[in-house]
């Protein structure tokens, strides 16, 4: 059994080093673009279901490897694996490799050594060589801009709860903890059994809450920032848990016992959706859409409906599938929810269509479906 996990590892490695070589081939020929897409990360997380992180780890690894000749072979082989490419992909990226040029640092003795190392010794070995770089190339610790530090990353789960991380110069780590720190101290409770982190926690959600309450924070899309909760009308009057019944604008889902939790401090909209979700009709009296058409569309569509896309609603704007100069209403019917460059492939040739099942379909300037199931061979 050990042997055998050995030989399927290697395999995968040989199959990954080969994924990343031809992501890097289609980057290369804007291959993307033949589906209306403008880059291959995009690609691989609309058409192939590929987490953000998993996709920009294979474009990275598949830059790296006509850089480093001697590391791509032991990857290609099945020696080295794709955690340890992206390690290297990650450190030496078109910046660093720019200013090693401009200081005759030779790469190909890196290349080498950290080849060595893929095959022979630790990930975490691996990790403090290519640290020795950022050495190789500033020996004497110029200080960097502390902003290219800062870093913040969140993903949203299946229950609607989020994690992330984030890393922070000393400077924007001191002002974060000032501000946290001001509503920790501020509300300390007799009796309060919260842990230091659940604290923290609680102060982050509580300077959101004071930020969206102040009304100041930039207009987004023609709309203040506002948490957004849809769910049926049953279900918000009902009294029952209702898991699972109501959805936020970042396309978590919670119950509709914490959506009701929301609405008692909140402004309640009604949108009337038919079987085809095709109502609130505007007529050709207004050709800007109103604040009250979009919430539909975003309540609809939820996000770009252009194939392989899913761009969040607040990146996009409200289309007309007719344009006003040829007819078209300022209607549901005659809407889509497109991000910014996919309302410009629509208007040079791409184009969305919603079928009678409400189903979006997006075709190519040549009248060819972009299609989005998988390709088994």
């Amino acid at each position: 059994m050990l042997d055998r996990t050995a030989v399927l590892v290697a395999a995968r490695n040989r199959l990954d080093a080969e994924i990343a070589r031809t992501a890097r081939r289609a980057e290369l020929i804007q291959a993307p673009e033949h589906d209306g897409l403008g880059s291959m990360r995009s690609w691989l997380i609309g058409h192939l279901r590929l987490s953000p992180a998993e996709a920009s780890r294979v474009v990275r690894a598949g830059r790296a490897l006509e850089h480093f000749p001697r590391l791509a072979a032991v990857f290609a082989e099945g020696a080295a694996t794709a955690a340890q490419m992206d390690l290297v992909a990650a450190g030496v990226g078109e910046r660093e490799r720019a200013r090693a040029a401009e200081q005759d640092v030779d790469l190909a003795a890196f290349d080498q050594t950290w080849a060595a190392l893929a095959v022979s010794s630790s990930h975490q070995t691996l990790a403090v060589a290519v640290k020795a770089f950022e050495a190789a190339l500033d020996p004497d610790g110029t200080e960097p801009d502390p902003t290219e530090e800062r870093r913040l990353s969140m993903a949203t789960h299946a229950d609607g709860s989020v994690t992330g991380r984030f890393d922070l110069d000393a400077v924007g780590g001191e002002k974060v903890k000032a501000a946290l720190e001001s509503i920790v101290q501020a509300h300390r409770p007799q009796g309060d059994l919260r842990t230091r982190w659940q604290q923290n926690a609680d102060a982050l959600v509580q300077l959101a809450d004071n930020q969206l309450a102040a009304g100041d924070l930039p207009v987004v899309r023609k709309e203040k920032p506002r948490i957004v909760v849809t769910m049926n009308l049953d279900d918000l009057v009902g009294e029952g848990a209702g898991p699972g019944t109501a959805s936020t604008g970042f396309g978590a889902t919670i119950s509709a016992a914490r959506a009701r939790w929301l609405a008692c401090d909140s402004v309640v909209s009604r949108i009337v959706m038919g079987p085809d979700g095709t109502p609130l009709q505007l007529g050709r009296s207004h050709r800007v859409v109103t604040p009250a058409l979009r919430r539909a569309v975003v309540a609809r569509d939820k996000t770009c409906v252009f194939a392989g896309c899913g761009a969040p609603h607040h990146w996009a704007d409200v289309h007309h599938l007719i344009h006003w100069a040829l007819g078209g209403e300022t209607s549901l019917t005659n809407s889509a929810l497109l991000c910014e460059p996919h309302r410009t492939k629509v208007h040079h040739g791409f184009r969305v269509q919603r079928d009678p099942g409400g189903r979006w379909r997006t075709y190519r300037p040549d009248g060819s479906e972009i299609l989005l199931e998988p390709r088994l061979v």
